[in-house]
């Protein structure tokens, strides 16, 4: 009964980019906490990349291609590029003074992550993927491993 719920509220919900923002945010809720229960949305990446879409809610899995040095201005980010099965490229930006950083990160290694997508030239980056202290915004996270990082 509480799908049917759930359903009817995504349908009365008007615009595709909310709709995209609340499925991501339904499935987070309601589904199981592992990212092996829920599939990559490879495609919905490349679509908001072709569309130059931002602050959109996604959901994937990637290899590490290359493994950044972090970015120690002002809020500390750990930074590294994946690829997605489909080929594309994108820049993950995780908030280490809010979550764990994952320190055995190599390149080849399989992350899964759950934050916000936003549009740049070479394939968009990824942030938020870390809870929110304020309560404001959906948490995000990433695993490496078995562990989840948030």
């Amino acid at each position: 009964m509480k799908k049917w719920w759930v359903l009817l509220f995504v349908l009365l919900v008007g615009s595709s980019s909310v709709h995209a923002d609340l499925a991501a945010w339904l499935d987070y809720f309601f589904q199981s906490p592992t990212a092996a229960s829920r599939p990559a949305n490879d495609q919905a990446i490349t679509q908001a990349y072709q569309q130059q879409l931002r602050d959109i809610q996604v959901q994937g899995q990637g290899r590490v291609t290359r493994v950044l040095a972090d970015d120690k201005k002002g809020i500390r980010h750990q930074r590294f590029i994946i690829n997605l099965a489909n080929g594309h490229s994108l820049l993950i930006v995780h908030n280490i003074d809010l979550a764990p950083r994952i320190n055995n990160l190599r390149v080849g290694d399989t992350v899964s992550f759950f934050g916000e997508y936003v549009w740049n030239k070479k394939g968009g980056l990824v942030h938020w993927t870390h809870h929110d202290p304020r309560g404001r915004h959906i948490g995000g996270w990433l695993e490496h491993q078995g562990q989840r990082y948030q």
